[in-house]
């Protein structure tokens, strides 16, 4: 099951030594592909994880699949990226604009009147938020799943971007801005604060910093569960849209007390490279897909004298210092070939077998990733790890995607591109796995393709090819509001645009 975590709990499998000093040069590209193979790698890929969104995506009820080709039940944040794949695809002309017109038209009006309300089942969301995963035949809350307010932003992203995008005056790309204009307006962010909440927050959130989540069915009233955003992790775009909203905002307040509080704490040194610390790249890269970070800064920025977006190349550079040094020797790491973040995985089932002379763990579905904090490695790479780090640092991103291609061939890159994950280092077929394939020569493959891992790639490769989500994000008034309500100044923001 996709879930993003936070704060982590899994054990520590390994931690690795890191190197002081300034941050080292960015490390050249790979020799051997040239920038004529890259761009047309480049293109090719594109195409390929554009089609996932527009051909497995639900049109009737636009319910973009959480994974492919199982689709136990779809996901609201991969339903974000596939409104933003649709202006990729207009654009890049894989479809035609009227048609990713239409298409968003129908998703947004979907997600308009989808049923609202505090009821256990039977409803999409509460307070404008929704769901973190919906069922596949009507569209209403899968299982006990929580009221996200991570994977509502990851949703209204692609919302606001089509709202951004299709400014044309056109029927159809004007009923896009005004449902839009009314699926944000109608998240009432003040909900989610921990004042409204009779249990404390147990990773040091305050009254007003925003809860991770919330459930209906406990307590009278419902109530938010534990954790807030605090400290830094993938919900910058959370407190962004919160502080943005034009009729149920959140102040400065919750930024300063929730998810920036603890920023110095998270501030460290991995391979030589200073940044905040958070060991799956998710983390650096949701937000980003979004919102241009190049150029302005917050309060903790300008102490730093750097933006976040230089925070997640160093990030994304001291990914690839780890599986360089590979100080854990699993099999298959390398500067060529490397990459963390949540992702499925092997299994659990074959704990304690050997690779390289070392007893080992593995693990299923888990928030993988290595940080001077903590290291989660069980010998899985995640190809979304480099892909949605593209324009952080494309001279080793796109070389990294291009030799996983080359190494697995058709068994990782498919129609749909990279399949989620695969493990050199399992190589136990009498152990099998539940999530992929074995092969005692090349390991564990992925089955599935999971929406929040591709959505990364597309909008992350187009924002490296061409800018578009950025630029198009950087005229929509709501995000330009709550990054300043957030005091994030200079840059883009600072010249008008």
């Amino acid at each position: 099951m996709s879930v993003r975590f936070a704060a982590f709990t899994l054990p520590l499998l390994a931690l690795a030594a890191c190197t002081a000093g300034s941050p080292p040069p960015a490390p050249a590209g790979q020799a051997g592909h040239s920038p004529a193979a890259q761009a047309a790698f480049a293109e090719d890929l594109s195409q390929r994880t554009f089609r996932y969104f527009w051909e497995t995506t639900d049109t009737r009820r636009c319910l973009a699949p959480d994974r492919w080709p199982s689709n136990p039940f779809s996901s609201i944040a991969a339903t974000g990226f596939a409104l933003t794949a649709y202006g990729i695809g207009a654009e890049r002309g894989y479809v035609s604009r009227a048609e990713a017109a239409a298409r968003t038209r129908d998703c947004l009006d979907f997600y308009w009147n989808a049923p609202q309300g505090p009821a256990v089942s039977g409803t999409a969301g509460h307070k404008g938020f929704f769901y973190h995963f919906l069922n596949n035949e009507d569209g209403t809350r899968r299982g006990r799943t929580e009221l996200s307010t991570v994977d509502t932003a990851l949703l209204l992203g692609g919302v606001l971007f089509a709202q951004s995008y299709f400014d044309r005056d056109d029927a159809v790309e004007a009923e896009i801005r005004a449902l839009a204009e009314k699926i944000y307006r109608r998240v009432d962010w003040t909900f989610v604060q921990r004042e409204n909440s009779t249990i404390p927050s147990a990773n040091g959130g305050s009254g007003k910093a925003i809860a991770m989540g919330w459930y209906p069915e406990r307590g009278e009233g419902g109530d938010f569960g534990t954790h807030d955003w605090v400290g830094y992790n993938e919900a910058m775009l959370v407190y962004v849209l919160a502080a943005g909203s034009p009729t149920h905002p959140v102040g400065k307040d919750a930024w300063d007390t929730g998810w920036a509080a603890h920023l110095e704490e998270d501030w460290g040194d991995y391979y030589g490279y200073e940044h905040l610390q958070f060991e799956p790249l998710f983390g650096h890269q949701y937000s980003h897909v979004w919102i241009d970070f190049r150029g302005i800064r917050d309060d903790f920025m300008r102490a730093k004298s750097i933006d976040y977006f230089e925070n997640s190349r160093r990030a994304t550079l001291s990914q690839r210092a780890y599986g360089a040094d590979n100080p854990n020797d699993w099999t298959g790491y390398s500067a060529d070939i490397w990459g963390w973040t949540a992702s499925d995985g092997p299994t659990g089932a074959a704990s304690g077998r050997e690779v390289n002379g070392r007893p080992r763990e593995f693990m299923g579905y888990s928030a993988r990733g290595v940080s001077a904090e903590r290291v989660v490695d069980d010998g899985t790479i995640v190809p979304t790890a480099a892909g949605g780090s593209i324009p952080f640092a494309p001279e080793v991103t796109i070389p990294a995607l291009m030799n996983m291609r080359a190494a697995y061939g058709e068994a990782l890159y498919t129609r749909y591109g990279f399949k989620d994950a695969f493990n050199p280092s399992y190589t136990f077929t009498d152990a099998g796995s539940d999530t992929g394939t074995v092969d005692p020569e090349r390991g564990w493959i992925a089955g599935d393709h999971l929406g929040i891992d591709q959505g990364p790639i597309l909008a992350m490769l187009e924002n490296h090819r061409s800018g578009l989500v950025w630029r198009t994000m950087r005229k929509n008034p709501h995000v330009r509001r709550g990054l300043e309500r957030l005091g994030f100044a200079g840059g883009w923001l600072d010249e008008g645009e």
